[in-house]
């Protein structure tokens, strides 16, 4: 297989009736590669996570996910693909209040076969798959029957990471995840999703302000400099 596993060539996207937001001549994220993706709000950095999980579409320019073109696919196409080998891990987290925790960790294998059957070759079972990942990332076993809604942030992290794991999707896109949490909480909770996205070979797509965090990455990056739209004219 290809070492790339997200390949951008002259990707641009504007919302309609505006000027072009992203002006992209190139990016890879390479298999198994941990990245930092930093930029100012409003810099577009949501648009482009938007355009990587296929819930929009470029108006220019190629898009490949794992080889295939994101943009050539219909968009019920482009959501299965999304739930069968991407992973997400929201700024406010986005778990189920009504279910419990196990019951939230699960849910992409409700809705992605190739993830159902991956956590079960790997684990089992996919209730299995959920507490060894639970307990991987520092939750106690008994907390898995708990509402959601009842865990502090930091454990309401862990189930969100979880989640985003289960089914060894090839990426894991977070978003921010780590805004409430001290530094040292940060960094504690940041080596447990390196470990578990290295033990599933996933590469790891990460969004925040806090430079501080970036050396802990295989490569850092700034929106700013991979998008032309923000780039001021040459002279």
């Amino acid at each position: 297989m290809p070492d790339a596993l997200i390949e951008l060539s002259d990707v641009g996207f504007a919302w309609p009736g505006q000027a072009e937001l992203l002006d992209i001549p190139a990016f890879t994220l390479q298999r198994g590669e941990s990245l930092f993706l930093k930029g100012p709000s409003g810099s577009g950095k949501t648009t482009l996570l938007g355009l990587l999980g296929g819930v929009q579409k470029p108006g220019r320019g190629s898009l490949r996910l794992l080889g295939q073109e994101l943009a050539q696919m219909s968009s019920g196409a482009r959501d299965r693909f999304r739930v069968d080998h991407t992973g997400y891990i929201f700024q406010q987290f986005n778990l189920l209040p009504f279910l419990s925790v196990r019951e939230n960790v699960e849910l992409p294998c409700r809705f992605s076969k190739t993830r159902a059957d991956r956590a079960v070759d790997r684990f089992g079972s996919v209730a299995e798959a959920a507490a060894q990942l639970l307990a991987h990332l520092g939750l106690r076993a008994e907390l898995l029957e708990r509402r959601a809604d009842t865990l502090s942030i930091g454990q309401q992290q862990r189930v969100a990471a979880a989640r985003a794991l289960i089914g060894q999707p090839e990426l894991v896109i977070a978003d921010e995840p780590t805004s409430a949490l001290d530094h040292d909480a940060r960094e504690a909770f940041l080596r447990l999703l390196f470990a578990e996205c290295r033990e599933a070979g996933a590469s790891l797509l990460f969004v925040s302000h806090d430079q501080s965090l970036a050396p802990l990455f295989d490569r850092d990056v700034s929106l700013a400099e991979l998008n032309r739209a923000t780039r001021p004219a040459e002279i």
